[in-house]
C-alpha cells in the first residue's frame, strides 16, 4: 500500500514536503497546482512550485514528486506538460478537484467535473503530448453541485489514458465538511482498471482503516490529516506492519516547526515572517493541545524577534 501527500495550495510547498517525507511513511508527493492559461510558462514559474525539478523530481530523502497542472484548455495544458517533462518532471498530475471560487470562476479545478468531456479532452491532450514512460494522473472530486457524476468523470479519466486516479470523496458543494463519502470510491475502483487512491477525512489510523474498508483502496492520499499529525503516515505504516512505534511528542513537533520557521523566514517580508508557522499551528492544534496555546501566544506577533522569543518559551515549557 502507498501513502501520498496531497497538493494543498498555499500550504504544502517544497520545505513542507521535505519535512514530512523525512519523518517517513510517505511514498510520494504532489506539488501545489501550477495555473495554466494560454501561455507557455517560463521555467521560473515551474521552479517556484516544484523546486524538486533540480533534484530528479525527488525530495532530499528521495521521495518522488509529481508536478500538478491546473487549467481548462487542452492545448496549453499539453504544451506546458511537455515543457515540464523537458525540464525534468518524472510524472504529471492534473487537477480537477480544487473547490476554490476564484479557480472555478476561471474554469479551473472542480468546475470541469460538470462536463466530463472536457476532463477527457484535457487528459487526452496531455497524455498524447508527453512520452509514454511519463505517468499522467488526475485528481477529481465526486462531482460539482452534487455527487451524481462521479462515475462518468472517473471513466473519462481512464478512457483518456491516465495511469492513475485520486478521488477526494466529496463534491465541490460538500467542500471540506465531514463526512467523506468513501463508498463511492469503491464503485469507481470496481469499474476502473487503473490504480485508484482514496482521499478525504483521514485524520487517524482508525480513519485509514475505515476508509480502506469503505473505499476498497489500500492506497490513500493525506492532506490536512498529515499537517495536524505530521507522522500519521509513519503511524499507519507501523500499525500495518506490527512495528512498535512511538508517535512524535509535542517537543519534537515544536523543534520541527522552529527549524521550518528559521529556514523560511528569509523568504518573506518581515511583516509576514510568521504566517506559515501560524497556519501550521492551526492544523496541529487538532492533535496537540499545546499548539493552540502556542498559537494564542504568537498570533499577534509580527517581528522575527518576537516570534523567536515565543518559540524559545514554548520549547522551554516542554523541558
Amino acid at each position: 500500500m502507498r501513502i501520498m501527500l496531497a497538493p494543498m495550495e498555499g500550504v504544502v510547498e517544497h520545505h513542507v514536503r521535505d519535512i514530512l517525507t523525512r519523518i517517513g511513511g510517505l511514498d510520494g508527493c504532489v506539488t501545489e497546482f501550477i495555473r495554466v492559461t494560454d501561455q507557455k510558462l517560463p521555467y521560473k514559474v515551474f521552479y517556484k512550485y516544484a523546486q524538486e525539478l533540480e533534484t530528479n523530481s525527488q525530495t532530499p530523502n528521495g521521495t518522488p514528486v509529481k508536478v500538478q497542472l491546473l487549467g481548462s484548455k487542452p492545448e496549453p495544458m499539453a504544451i506546458n506538460a511537455l515543457e515540464l517533462v523537458n525540464y525534468g518532471a518524472k510524472s504529471i498530475d492534473l487537477n480537477f478537484g480544487c473547490p476554490a471560487k476564484t479557480v472555478n470562476s476561471h474554469e479551473g479545478g472542480a468546475c470541469l467535473l460538470r462536463t466530463p468531456d472536457r476532463v477527457y479532452n484535457i487528459i487526452k491532450a496531455v497524455r498524447d503530448a508527453v512520452p509514454k514512460n511519463i505517468p499522467v494522473s488526475a485528481k477529481i472530486r465526486l462531482g460539482f453541485e452534487d455527487r451524481s457524476s462521479y462515475m462518468e468523470n472517473a471513466s473519462a479519466v481512464e478512457s483518456a489514458g491516465a495511469n492513475e486516479l485520486t478521488v477526494h470523496a466529496r463534491s465541490k458543494a460538500d467542500g471540506y465538511k465531514p463526512p467523506a463519502y468513501w463508498h463511492y470510491i469503491a464503485d469507481i475502483k470496481a469499474k476502473l482498471k487503473i490504480p485508484v487512491i482514496a482521499n478525504g477525512e483521514i485524520w487517524t489510523i482508525d480513519d485509514y482503516i475505515r476508509c480502506r474498508e469503505q473505499s476498497q483502496c489500500d492506497d490513500v492520499m493525506l492532506g490536512r490529516g498529515l499537517l495536524s499529525c505530521p507522522d500519521l503516515a509513519r503511524q499507519i505504516k507501523a500499525h500495518l506492519s506490527g512495528e512498535d512505534y512511538r508517535p512524535l511528542i509535542w517537543l519534537e513537533i515544536c523543534e520541527m516547526l522552529f527549524a521550518y520557521y528559521q529556514k523560511t523566514t528569509p523568504l518573506y517580508d518581515e511583516r509576514n515572517c510568521g504566517n506559515r508557522v501560524k497556519q501550521w499551528l492551526m492544523y496541529l492544534s487538532r492533535q496537540y493541545p499545546q499548539a493552540q496555546i502556542f498559537f494564542d501566544e504568537v498570533k499577534r506577533k509580527s517581528t522575527p524577534q518576537d516570534i523567536e522569543d515565543c518559540f524559545k518559551k514554548a520549547l522551554d515549557d516542554c523541558k
